[in-house]
């Protein structure tokens, strides 16, 4: 058993559960049958769909549960050794939330129970989907302090792997379940619980580092930049060509051999770190309990909040004191409630352009793959950058969301084959946010109460997209559609809606600017302490 006791081993069980924890991404794949076996009609799914999205993004409560968790073993951290209490036990809720919602659903569309009223499926739906944040929280925050020195790519591969977990899914859901949508509900309800009851104990915080990290660490992006590069393969032959039954096992087998190889990356770093000396993890980027930093040097202009952010781990309320926080807050609603909005109607966007449906559902299935890619590459870059060139993450932030700012215009210039261009910017921009804003959380407000914090940040992503999707996208389509069926076909259906959302990326663009200046200080302590300790 003391094999499988290394950080190793648990980030690879942590990219396992990842790989099987991103339902709420599927929900095109059901939504019809929901709606046809309960007598929904569109606006009733609608409110469905925004308990999904709650769901799979107010994490609080695990956030919450992950810092009590682990409180026992910050109280009595000493040594750089495993600490197995806590991350195992918010894996544990968020499996039984994720068998209970979804199988209550399953349960529901197959007959096995009466129709339930609808507010008690908008709870089944939110249970499902909040599950996915007892699973993130845990992964990633386990994560960053098991690699503190590189957060951003260890941040990047957890959530590029839930980015990738939907096309993984549907991958399942049309070998093993042969195109049945209600076999696939359950099959979201057995899936990741079983899976992370199996591995939930080998997910561990060793708080060690040694000089190979980020040899292994490249290793494993490597392996996921592998299964990204598979999955848009087997699902461009698919929408093109199609595949045979036999042909979709032949791609399943493979893809699960991929999948197998991080045990192979943590086997051989586990055989590179024996014999090496393993120093209790003293990370510059996650801040220590004594600064260096007094009053007398805060620069002018920064709060004493801002100026404690390199020297304490704050909880919720004392971050929220700190208008570091709101800025990245208000950052998140402008980046991820304008890119979910534009995959939410990308569909709709297709068809009002007259794409035919391959096209479309190419669209749809290769959004997943540009989100892996701004997710694992964001963090990946971010990384570098601040180690070799000393730039601070809050700057690649501003830089995506300009990128997004281009990839709005270019949809909404309503050109042919723009949409397949503005997409992919857009989806690679839209993903980056979820591997920046968590490790930038990490730095700004420590690691301690990080669970907590960056989930609560992340409700910016759902409110955003009900103000962009409903109250822009929604009204500006209706007011435009004339066809039969309230239908709107050419450029002009989402024009307006686009330049609008493109300003409000730009000003997102902004505030991440104005987020770097403030803490250009914070990062020239971290890079400062990086080499003392070198």
């Amino acid at each position: 058993m003391e094999m499988l006791r290394t950080k190793w081993v648990a980030m690879a069980a942590s990219i396992w559960i990842q790989c099987s924890s991103g339902g709420s991404y599927t929900f095109g794949i059901y939504s019809a049958i929901l709606k046809s076996t309960q007598l929904y009609d569109q606006s009733t799914l609608d409110t469905i769909s925004v308990f999904k999205d709650i769901g799979a993004n107010a994490g609080v409560f695990s956030g919450l549960l992950y810092t009590y968790a682990t409180s026992n073993r910050r109280r009595s951290r000493g040594g750089g050794g495993a600490c197995g209490g806590g991350p195992w036990m918010v894996l544990a809720i968020g499996a039984i939330q994720c068998f209970a919602g979804y199988f209550l659903i399953w349960a529901s569309v197959s007959g096995l129970i009466g129709k339930p009223p609808v507010p008690l499926m908008c709870l089944f739906m939110f249970l499902a989907a909040q599950s996915q944040t007892f699973f993130n929280t845990a992964n990633v925050v386990s994560a960053v302090e098991n690699f503190a020195d590189y957060g951003g790519t260890a941040v990047g591969i957890m959530k590029g792997f839930l980015g990738l977990s939907g096309a993984i899914l549907i991958q399942l859901y049309e070998t093993v379940c042969g195109g049945d949508p209600a076999s696939f509900i359950l099959l979201l309800a057995i899936t990741p619980t079983v899976l992370s009851v199996l591995v939930m104990p080998l997910v561990r915080i060793y708080e060690t580092s040694t000089a190979d990290d980020k040899k292994h660490l490249n290793g494993l992006s490597a392996v996921s930049l592998i299964i990204a590069a598979y999955l848009m393969i087997v699902i461009i032959l698919k929408n093109t060509f199609g595949l045979s039954p036999l042909a979709n096992v032949v791609t399943l087998v493979c893809l699960l051999l991929l999948l197998a190889l991080p045990i192979l990356v943590a086997s051989r770093a586990q055989r590179d770190d024996m014999g090496k000396a393993v120093l209790p993890d003293e990370s510059p980027l996650i801040s220590s309990p004594k600064a260096t930093t007094s009053v007398n040097q805060i620069p002018q202009g920064e709060s004493r909040v801002e100026a404690s952010l390199s020297c304490e781990n704050l909880n919720l309320l004392e971050a929220m004191k700190s208008l570091s926080f709101w800025l990245l807050f208000l950052a998140m609603i402008c980046g991820m409630g304008s890119g979910l909005s534009t995959i939410n109607n990308i569909r709709q966007i297709g068809e009002s352009l007259r794409y035919s449906s391959v096209e479309i559902n190419s669209l749809v299935s290769l959004w997943s793959i540009w989100n892996f890619l701004g997710r694992f590459g964001a963090g990946y870059a971010s990384d570098a950058m601040l180690h070799k060139k000393g730039w601070p993450r809050p700057l690649l932030m501003a830089a995506t969301l300009g990128m997004m700012t281009m990839g709005h215009l270019i949809i909404a210039s309503g050109f042919q084959g723009n949409l397949y261009v503005g997409s992919v910017i857009v989806g690679v921009c839209y993903g980056s946010q979820w591997s920046l804003m968590p490790t930038i959380t990490s730095e700004l407000f420590g690691v301690r109460h990080m669970g907590t914090i960056f989930n609560t940040i992340s409700v910016a992503s759902p409110i955003g997209s009900y103000i962009f999707s409903v109250r822009l996208i929604g009204y500006f389509y209706d007011k435009a559609a004339s066809g039969e069926g309230n239908t709107c076909y050419g450029s002009h259906c989402f024009r307006l809606s686009f330049v609008i959302m493109a300003s409000v990326a730009f000003f997102g663009f902004l505030v991440a600017i104005v987020l770097f200046f403030r803490t250009k200080t914070l990062y020239r302590q971290i890079l400062v302490k990086r080499l003392h300790r070198r």
